[in-house]
């Protein structure tokens, strides 16, 4: 029986260790922006950083995979590396950053530089600006964003933008840049294209 009840408390316990992983990321913030009408969710897609190259290759492709599995989700077709005589019809221009609130310091210290630069014009593809108040989270953890823009290639006209946001501990899995991306694209396009304007949060 000894050896009954050990079995049942390691299969507890492992149980137990997994919900801790699944809820190991915080809730996100999301945003969403588009142009009233249908939205486009078909077609080639190619994902881009917003400007310039990327300052670290490995986090991009980190943050770009984790975009491009749920455009394809959607409905959309990653064309990255496939040889094809015309351009993908669509561009998901994508942006992150994280930093961390220290409680030694009134501002916040840079972890890493997201791509593409300042994700401050956000919303100016359609003409609505937004702005994010981190000051009230609590201290000593890292501030995860990412921005992905979609743009129809043919006009470079901004078709869907959206921004989701999340906070982790600092030095906790949660924190580090493979498992917040994820979390963010997920919660991203979760029910695409969402509605215009609305903040929502996703668990």
């Amino acid at each position: 029986m000894s050896r009954h009840f050990a079995a049942m408390a390691f299969i507890i316990a492992g149980g137990l260790a997994l919900s801790g992983c699944a809820t190991s990321v915080a809730p996100v913030d999301v945003t969403r922006f588009h142009a009233g009408g249908p939205v486009v969710q078909a077609g080639g897609i190619v994902v881009e950083p917003q400007i310039g190259p990327p300052v670290d290759q490995l986090e991009f492709r980190t943050y770009a995979g984790a975009v491009s599995q749920e455009l394809q989700r959607i409905g959309f077709v990653d064309e990255a590396g496939r040889q094809t005589t015309a351009p993908s019809q669509y561009v998901a221009l994508i942006s992150y950053d994280r930093v961390v609130q220290s409680p030694y310091a009134d501002s916040r210290s840079p972890v890493s530089v997201g791509v593409g630069g300042s994700t401050g014009s956000y919303g100016s593809g359609l003409g609505v600006g937004i702005g994010i108040n981190l000051s009230g989270k609590p201290k000593d953890v890292v501030v995860t964003r990412l921005s992905v823009q979609i743009r129809r290639r043919a006009d470079n006209i901004a078709i869907w933008e959206g921004r989701a946001e999340t906070s982790a501990k600092v030095g906790t899995p949660a924190s580090q840049a493979g498992l917040a991306a994820g979390k963010l694209a997920s919660a991203l396009f979760k029910g695409y294209p969402g509605k215009s304007g609305e903040t929502i949060t996703v668990k």
